[in-house]
């Protein structure tokens, strides 16, 4: 039996966690609420380290394959008979009649097993009474990200751009600050990307549902945790919760701070003749910045910091645009309008119908991987990328001249 990297990979965070612990950088009731766990949890565990080593916090539940897992022709009988037989039944009357089919296993099994395949709703749960959340109490337990679509250059006004910022919710400390021309998926990944290789991985981050971080089958409804955005798989994969807000009033402290930027960056901006957005970027980095960490920061209830430094593997594969592909029978891959030619490898002389991931990087470079191999690299299409610039000038030409005409 084996377990899968995400075993050892909690194995490593709680391993970090205890050296603190025992280094006294963190008290032992902090590292329990970093690890979600209750201090009971930590006492137990420290007893089960001393006497197996951390090997021994591994749950032998996550095994592979389970050895208490059902088998798959069983499982799929089960949904076969609900699908096609008692399809409008409640799961308990259902339970009742698999004695028939002599199925031994309980009623939590096959609920369970239904909710997975949907074929059943989750009970919706009663909300708990809403009070004021209280500021998490070390720097890393929760960061929020967030943009703001408004003019912030005064000199290019009516033109907006989107401000995207990465803020700590225990200080209010900026980690990342940029003006862009839209907030968007691959903008987004720079910005937590840029957390990650400088402060380390964090515990959970806080957003809107826009499209790039969340699905929503329904506006205003749920969002839908079982498909990963390209952002929310990059984040599973480094084991950061996302946390999805359900209104501006959810995001209050985001939205403070955006009140007053807007109310002093355009003015500064102004102020030093500062007319282009990279020039209103070096401005907020090496100004505005420094300005809000001295003035407009808090400070958290403790001083040591759940950020964990990050040692995986290379961050480029982790915040990329990826989806699989079936390599074509003449060793090509169609990308956005590309034809991606696959030359033979030592892996194989053909890729003709192999399943492949293609990863577009955040600097517009690809890479095709046949599992952990990288099989082909090429590098962003220039001409693509002018005809882009060359779009959206035309059109932000043609708007000027509607403008015009209003007037």
């Amino acid at each position: 039996m084996t377990y899968p990297p995400t075993a050892w990979e909690r194995i490593m965070k709680i391993q970090d966690v205890f050296e603190k612990a025992n280094q006294k950088s963190l008290t032992w009731r902090e590292a329990a609420e970093i690890l979600r766990i209750d201090e009971r949890t930590v006492r137990r565990w420290k007893q089960t380290i001393e006497l197996n080593g951390y090997q021994g916090l591994l749950d032998k539940r996550t095994r592979l394959p389970s050895p208490k897992r059902a088998p798959e022709p069983l499982r799929q009988q089960v949904i076969k008979l609900y699908r096609d037989t008692y399809r409008d039944w409640n799961v308990k009357h259902f339970h009742e009649q698999l004695k028939k089919y002599r199925i031994p296993y309980q009623y939590t099994w096959t609920k369970n097993l239904l909710q997975a395949a949907k074929l059943i709703d989750k009970a919706s749960q009663r909300g708990p009474h809403r009070k004021k959340r209280e500021r998490k109490p070390m720097t890393g337990m929760m960061l929020h990200i967030d943009g703001s679509d408004h003019p912030w250059i005064p000199a290019l006004a009516p033109k907006r751009q989107s401000l995207i910022v990465v803020m700590d919710d225990a200080t209010n400390d900026v980690y990342y600050a940029k003006l862009t021309p839209e907030e968007n998926t691959a903008e987004c990944m720079l910005a937590i990307r840029h957390v990650v290789a400088t402060k380390g991985v964090f515990c959970s981050i806080y957003s809107d549902r826009a499209s790039h971080f969340f699905h929503t089958p329904i506006a205003g409804k749920k969002v839908d945790l079982t498909r990963l955005s390209q952002i929310g798989k990059a984040l599973y994969e480094l084991g950061i919760e996302m946390i999805p807000a359900y209104s501006p009033q959810a995001r209050g402290r985001s939205e403070r701070l955006f009140k007053t930027w807007q109310d002093r960056l355009p003015k500064e901006l102004a102020l030093h003749g500062i007319q282009t957005v990279p020039d209103a970027n070096r401005y907020i980095l090496e100004t505005f910045l420094p300005f809000h960490q001295k003035h407009l920061t808090k400070t958290p209830a403790h001083t040591a910091s759940a950020f964990i430094p990050y040692r995986g593997k290379n961050l480029d594969l982790v915040f990329a645009i990826k989806e699989q592909r079936t390599v074509n029978h003449d060793n090509t891959i169609q990308w956005k309008g590309r034809i991606l030619q696959i030359q033979p490898s030592k892996f194989r002389v053909s890729f003709a119908k192999c399943n492949v991931m293609v990863l577009e990087h955040l600097d517009g470079r690809i890479s095709i991987l046949y599992g952990p191999h990288s099989i082909a690299r090429f590098q962003p299409d220039v001409n693509q990328q002018q005809n882009k610039t060359k779009f959206k000038n035309r059109t932000n030409h043609v708007l000027q001249k509607a403008d015009i005409l209003t007037c």
